[in-house]
């Protein structure tokens, strides 16, 4: 794998409450990262503003804002994030096959396949455990039902979900090769494990068959930015083939 692939699979999280924090990340990495990921804070604090500051400096955007609400709902949400023109954008499996299959019908005729966005579907949060599910009443383990929402997604139109990098062979295994599989809970050699509880490596995470890595502190809290990006990098390219 080359660098400039390398970096193309790394989506830097936009962790952060104000616009002028936006231009400082877009400048410093807007070479170093394939894509920007604006989530729940910072677009609740700057809005649509936010995916425009990414778009001006040249960058391409990821919104994670896991839209879940009744379908037409959900449909209208993701219409308004394609004419945003973001990338990728997402919403939670657990919504169910109606909310998905809505969404992604009403992007497909809204907009041309070259111009629309990726549609993910979030199946687990990286920061679930099994003690997690069995509170809120699913029994299945952990991986399986990771699995069945893939499956489930696959099945209602998406093009891809967000799991942790452990679910990564599974869903390759059961939803092919064409399925786009992002993954949070990715932490490089050199950085802390935080509050992630399922975590791998990024050259792991690639080597397992992930499309894209979400990474946002080992970066970000990084004394230089800038040099943990390229070490990340390098990971990546000396641990994959």
């Amino acid at each position: 794998m080359t660098p400039e692939q390398a970096r193309e699979k790394i989506i830097f999280a936009l962790d952060v409450d104000k616009l002028s924090e936006i231009d400082r990340w877009a400048e410093l990495l807007s070479s170093k990262v394939g894509m920007f990921k604006v989530g729940k804070e910072l677009f609740t604090t700057a809005g649509p503003a936010a995916v425009e500051a990414v778009k001006r400096h040249g960058g391409q955007v990821f919104l994670d804002l896991k839209y879940h609400d009744i379908p037409n709902t959900v449909a209208q949400a993701m219409l308004a994030a394609g004419r945003l023109g973001v990338k990728l954008a997402n919403l939670h499996a657990l919504g169910g096959p109606e909310m998905m299959e809505q969404a992604a019908t009403a992007v497909r005729k809204q907009f041309t396949d070259a111009e629309r966005p990726r549609l993910l579907a979030v199946t687990i949060l990286t920061s679930s455990t099994q003690e997690t599910l069995k509170a809120v009443g699913i029994e299945q383990p952990v991986e399986q039902m990771v699995v069945r929402l893939a499956r489930l997604a696959k099945e209602s139109g998406m093009d891809g979900v967000v799991a942790s990098p452990l679910e990564i062979q599974a869903i390759r295994a059961a939803c092919g090769p064409d399925f786009l599989i992002v993954t949070p809970g990715v932490r490089p050699s050199f950085a802390s494990v935080d509050d992630q509880k399922r975590i791998m490596t990024p050259a792991e995470a690639v080597k397992a068959g992930a499309d894209y890595l979400v990474i946002g502190r080992p970066i970000a809290k990084a004394a230089d930015p800038v040099l943990a990006a390229d070490l990340i990098v390098d990971e990546i390219v000396k641990g994959t083939p």
